[in-house]
């Protein structure tokens, strides 16, 4: 485990239970009317699963377009 895993993986949990919080202390909801706390669902699970899965559709969509990786081991060929 790395670095840029764990900090997905907690950045997806930060946002996760900050809406869990939201929903228990200030009765925010995700189900009454249309809102945009799905959105921020969504990034966090993608945050959470890209850190355990090593799987992430915006970096292979970004370096498809020729984005360089910040990674210095997919660089040199020594990432997986």
């Amino acid at each position: 485990m790395n670095t840029e895993r764990l900090i997905r993986i907690i950045a997806g949990s930060f946002i996760l239970i900050s809406l869990l919080l939201a929903h228990v202390y200030n009765g925010a909801s995700l189900t009454a009317g249309a809102t945009w706390l799905w959105f921020t669902a969504f990034v966090g699970a993608n945050l959470l699963q890209s850190g355990i899965t090593r799987w992430c559709l915006m970096e292979k969509i970004l370096l498809a377009l020729g984005v360089k990786s910040g990674c210095v081991a997919v660089q040199t060929g020594r990432g997986k």
